[in-house]
């Protein structure tokens, strides 16, 4: 049986906070775990859909939590792949809506995830043409991704992304040395897959990297 949106919003508002908090954990975990099986599991012809999907269930939860950062940080994160994962000019649209869910989420607490709202608006500045076509801006990139990293110097997100930038930029030492920090950043318990699945990209990265220094590989190291 399916019980109304009206109850279930009632149903909540009932809760003890610590109980509301709770729950939001819980559904924040879900989404979570439902972003990775996509992002590392599905298909690349299948994760548009997919994606699309999960956006809905994190716009409902953006409304049953009006004030609360979490599920508005998703949102974007979710957006932000789904552009990815479209590609071109078609995809802009959603990288803007992405951009404006993290900005949202970072008027109400700018350190909410550890950074998260850092990481992703520096890499959406980076990977989105620039003007007139888009709003990307390296500047702004990088001025986010070391907020990012400020606020989470250890995580495996925000240094992995920093290599990212960097190796765009062509920093080849600067790279290797954030992607390190990257692969020594601690196991996080409930989010194995996300771990795994990063860890393969940081290994991915390492590698274009040998192959576009070359030579230089060595005075990188």
């Amino acid at each position: 049986m399916k019980i109304p949106l009206s109850l279930l919003a009632l149903a909540f508002t009932t809760l003890p906070a610590h109980a509301d908090d709770a729950a939001l954990d819980h559904a924040i975990l879900d989404i979570q775990h439902q972003w990775e099986q996509i992002n590392y599991k599905l298909p690349q012809d299948e994760k548009v859909q997919a994606y699309a999907a999960l956006e809905g269930k994190e716009a409902a939860l953006a409304g049953q939590y009006p004030g609360r950062p979490e599920p508005l940080i998703w949102h974007g994160i979710t957006l932000s792949s789904h552009a990815g994962a479209k590609g071109g000019l078609g995809a802009l649209g959603l990288a803007r809506e992405a951009r404006r869910q993290l900005q949202a989420a970072e008027k109400i607490d700018p350190n909410a995830m550890q950074g998260s709202i850092y990481t992703s608006l520096g890499t959406l500045y980076f990977k989105v043409p620039g003007w007139p076509i888009g709003f990307g801006d390296d500047d702004k990139a990088e001025t986010y991704l070391k907020k990012a990293l400020q606020l989470n110097p250890n995580g495996i997100d925000p240094n992995y992304f920093h290599a990212d930038f960097l190796y765009g930029k062509h920093h080849y030492r600067e790279a290797i040395l954030a992607l390190e920090k990257a692969q020594a950043a601690p196991a996080r318990a409930l989010r194995p897959l996300a771990d795994s699945g990063r860890r393969e990209e940081i290994r991915i990265l390492m590698d274009k990297i040998r192959a576009s220094a070359g030579d230089d590989f060595k005075v990188a190291r």
